[in-house]
C-alpha cells in the first residue's frame, strides 16, 4: 500500500447507519436555544413596554414637533 491509498483508507472510513444518531446532547443544546429566544423575546418586549411608557410620560422629544429654539440661538 501507498502512503495516499493508506491515508485515503484511514479517512474514508464512515459510520454504519444505526451508529448515527442525534442524541440527548443536540436535543439538550436545542432546547436550550429554544429557550434563550424565548427569554430574549420577553426581554424585547419588556423594553419595548418601557421606551413606550417613557415616551408617553415625555422623557423623549417628539420628532413630528417642531423644536422651540431657546432665545439668543437662532439666526439672526
Amino acid at each position: 500500500m501507498t502512503l495516499v491509498s493508506l491515508v485515503v483508507w484511514v479517512a474514508d472510513k464512515a459510520p454504519e447507519d444505526e451508529d448515527v444518531v442525534a442524541g440527548w446532547t443536540a436535543f439538550a443544546i436545542f432546547g436550550l436555544l429554544i429557550a434563550a429566544v424565548v427569554f430574549l423575546g420577553f426581554s424585547l418586549v419588556k423594553q419595548l413596554r418601557k421606551a413606550q411608557a417613557a415616551k408617553d410620560a415625555g422623557v423623549f422629544d417628539d420628532p413630528d414637533e417642531p423644536r422651540e429654539e431657546a432665545p439668543g440661538s437662532g439666526t439672526p
